[in-house]
């Protein structure tokens, strides 16, 4: 057996390359430890999670221009001895000399774990045991798995990397590589939430929506939006045979009631027990403490709506005026929590399913989501909030002032129009000074997050006058210690911008550097953001051929001219500037003037 086997596609390689049509994004510290775990002086690593997660194209893309063998379960060879490894060892084998034509190997990735027969998962657990072949081990959550494959990690042979659900930023760049174009964030929002982690049925529904073509312009942003019914394509029904195949029709009505009750609950009393107790059993329903009864995959309400008769959803269906007593719960408890100073992520389900389905907001609590999520440093979804007010109410002052506050915040220097807005308007402008003046006369606290804090002195209280005592004594730790506690509370763009002031207040290079990491991960969850002291911070995040071409991308130069400049092809450059951009967390070129006029907020 040679020492290296070098990897070849074939039939078994087709879910990766079939089903993977998406450029890799994210993941980037799950992609270093797998990295790491198949490097010198390691034995490998086990990634799991449930289908869909992303497993295989975790491990493919860290092992690629890697010389590696492949191996791979399949259902129906479970029986057949030896099945997965088929290709690389002889037609008659037995384990002891399975193992010794194989640890001449030096990187083996065995696919679908969960799926080898008996005797492959025994050569594989006797290869850890011998640890001279590295293991990359792919198996999913959820189903059975063979006990000489579970011991891997059980029996801290290999450590065990489970795959947790992409998060909603890194949700929002894949979907922007699949979908050729931004998506606006409450459709962002909708696809993360339908999908649960599983990115292949992300993928479907996206591919549904683009084929039925209900993806519509969002005026004046360059993003698309979708409201409206989830388009019941072939692959979505597929994903949603478990209740649209029920054959007891009393557990297809009981399924069809909890949808169309959306997103409210049902109680107990409402529903027979009997046919609960099955749907919960087959995982289709969750009942709480209380009794509340819902569908448990977010996916089934929609699609169980939209392909119910014209006449069954009429018997079905609520009246409208059902949803304003929830609506008005929800703006209540979302005022009481930002009285509270309290912007953690909000428990508002009716007010984002009624936005989802096109149901026009009022005003008052479209403008209440928007500040909310203009708290939490996510201005383009604040941004939307505000356009769905203004989609009822085109004058509502509440939401115009959110929407300029959120494009003022995002370096957009022409949509602001006074207030705290014009002194966010005039930081993008460059002009500090005067942003600083028309801070402290509206906002003591937007004085703060310009670097002023003794045009606040008396004016805050709690968590934002500590901060603007520490930053007017410079003290780095005291920074720290207010940008902890603005984050437990959910003000992540305030948090991320107290740890930027403490990266130049500290005078230990190492604490400058841990409060730097914070501020960037920080920084990177506020998509959208660009206010001054995140500036030199996010440039900083930049490798330094990306920050030569940032540059000169600034200045105004086209891919051509930079890739001429700089003796690259047209290609290297665009692929530069999209590092960069996703790593500022910009959509295009229009945002880089703004974050390279600030060369004083960059860090020592």
């Amino acid at each position: 057996m040679p020492a290296h086997v070098p990897v070849t596609t074939s039939l078994r390689d087709a879910k990766t390359t079939l089903r993977t049509p998406w450029p890799f994004t994210g993941r980037a510290d799950e992609l270093e430890l797998v990295r790491r775990s198949v490097t010198a002086g390691h034995h490998g690593i086990v990634v799991t999670g449930p289908a869909g997660r992303g497993k295989t194209r975790l491990v493919t893309e860290a092992v690629r221009g890697t010389e590696y063998a492949r191996a791979a379960g399949t259902p129906r060879a479970q029986q057949v001895p030896f099945a997965a490894f088929a290709h690389l060892l002889p037609e008659t084998v037995t384990l002891h000399r399975a193992v010794r034509l194989l640890s001449g190997v030096r990187l083996l990735l065995v696919d679908d774990a969960h799926l080898l027969d008996d005797a492959s998962a025994a050569l594989v657990h006797q290869l850890a045991v011998h640890g001279r072949t590295r293991l990359l081990v792919v198996a999913a959550e959820g189903v059975p798995v063979p006990g000489a494959v579970s011991r891997l990690w059980s029996g801290e042979l290999l450590p065990r990397l489970a795959l947790e659900p992409l998060p909603r930023e890194e949700t929002a760049e894949l979907l922007a590589a699949g979908a050729e174009g931004a998506l606006e964030p409450l459709t962002v929002d909708r696809l993360h939430r339908l999908s649960q982690g599983d990115l292949r049925l992300l993928r479907d529904l996206l591919a549904a929506v683009r084929e039925r073509g209900v993806l519509t312009p969002v005026p004046g942003t360059g993003q698309r939006a979708w409201r409206g019914p989830v388009p019941v394509t072939a692959a979505v029904r597929e994903r949603a045979a478990q209740v649209l195949d029920r054959a007891c029709p009393r557990q297809r009505e009981t399924l069809e009631r909890l949808a169309f009750a959306e997103p409210s609950a049902l109680g107990l009393d409402d529903l027979d027990v009997r046919v609960l107790e099955q749907l919960e059993a087959d995982g289709l329903v969750t009942v709480d403490d209380h009794g509340a009864t819902r569908l448990a995959h977010p996916l089934h309400g929609p699609v169980l709506r939209a392909v119910a008769g014209r006449l069954r959803a009429r018997r079905l269906a609520g009246t409208p005026d059902r949803y304003g007593p929830a609506l008005a719960a929800e703006r209540d408890a979302l005022a009481r929590a930002l009285a509270r100073d309290d912007v953690r992520d909000p428990a508002a389900p009716v007010g984002e399913w009624l936005a989802a389905e096109g149901v026009p907001l009022p005003a008052g609590y479209a403008a209440l989501r928007a500040r909310f999520a203009r708290l939490r440093g996510r201005l383009r979804e604040a941004a939307a909030w505000a356009r769905e007010g203004l989609r009822s109410t085109p004058g509502d002052a509440a939401c115009r002032a959110e929407l300029a506050l959120a494009a003022a915040q995002s370096g957009d220097a022409t949509q602001a129009g006074g207030g705290p807005a014009g002194a966010w308007e005039a930081a993008a402008r460059g002009d500090l000074d005067e942003a600083v003046r028309l801070a402290a006369a509206s906002d003591p606290y937007d004085a703060v997050r310009l670097g002023a804090p003794e045009r606040a002195a008396g004016r805050l209280t709690g968590v934002f006058a500590a901060h603007a005592d520490a930053l007017a004594r410079g003290d780095g730790p005291a920074l720290d210690e207010a940008a902890g506690e603005l984050e437990r509370r959910g003000f992540l763009l305030y948090a991320a911008e107290a740890r930027a002031q403490a990266v130049r207040a500290h005078r230990d290079p190492a604490a400058a550097r841990g409060s730097r990491t914070r501020a960037v991960a920080l920084a990177r969850r506020c998509e959208g953001a660009r206010t001054p002291a995140l500036s030199g911070l996010v440039l900083g995040e930049l490798t330094a051929r990306q920050r030569q071409i940032v540059t000169l991308a600034a200045a105004g130069l086209s891919n051509r001219q930079i890739a001429e400049r700089l003796t690259l092809s047209v290609r290297t450059v665009g692929n530069h500037l999209y590092g960069a951009y996703t790593r500022l967390g910009a959509g295009d070129r229009g945002a880089l003037p703004w974050l390279m006029e600030l060369p004083e907020s960059q860090p020592a």
